[in-house]
């Protein structure tokens, strides 16, 4: 087996293309995931079963059921009952669904975390609820779970290739693809390899420097 540069260089095109559209998955995702899981873990606060019960139950069911069945539930099952979206989009709201079940769980610990002093300090201070949680709860939880959030965006991204299962062409659906028109796996699978690792080891610079700024 020989290194072929030529392979490497028709791929590069390909790469680009899918690099586009992993990073578009990852940001979307990430947002999603960050909103809907801080949307969770407030509700799961609310003081009444009728809330707290139904969120419980279905983010205990997205939690336990993998990924790819969700994926392909979203895909193929809803556009049965009418509802249909683009495979880019499905991609994104599934992988940003799945893992704000994750953060939902960061949240609550940042916020458990938070000293019950402050909040006797708020409600000493008269502050609305809004308030408190805007101005004083929720800037000090966040601060204690970045590290956790910042890992969880490195799994997305190490999940992002599973949206190749809807007919996303991501990075590894484009290495996929032209591997099989042209017969050359070696060389694509590794390019995508190599992007992966240099896009993650990126992302925890990033993560630590930002772990460093709200430390201060």
């Amino acid at each position: 087996m020989k290194w072929d540069w030529s392979a490497v260089s028709g791929f590069m095109p390909h790469l680009w293309d899918g690099l586009l559209v992993t990073v578009q998955i990852l940001a979307l995702g990430s947002l999603i995931s960050f909103v809907l899981g801080l949307v969770w873990a407030l509700l799961m606060r609310a003081p009444s079963r009728w809330v707290t019960w139904p969120v419980g139950v279905v983010t205990e069911f997205v939690r336990n059921t993998p990924l790819l069945v969700q994926l392909f539930f979203l895909f193929y099952v809803l556009p049965e009952w009418g509802v249909t979206f683009s495979a880019l989009t499905t991609g994104v709201f599934a992988i940003g669904l799945h893992y704000s079940t994750y953060t939902m769980q960061v949240y609550r610990a940042g916020i458990e975390a938070v000293p019950v002093g402050q909040w006797e300090a708020a409600t000493a201070l008269n502050l609305p609820l809004h308030r408190t949680w805007s101005a004083v709860i929720l800037p000090q939880a966040v601060r204690r779970v970045v590290p956790a959030l910042g890992n969880y965006v490195i799994s997305m991204l190490k999940d992002t290739p599973m949206v190749m299962a809807i007919t996303v062409l991501e990075m590894l659906g484009q290495a996929r693809l032209y591997s099989q028109e042209h017969f050359q796996f070696t060389e694509p699978l590794t390019v995508i390899g190599v992007v992966f690792i240099v896009i993650s080891y990126l992302a925890s610079l990033a993560l630590r420097a930002l772990e460093r700024r709200l430390a201060h």
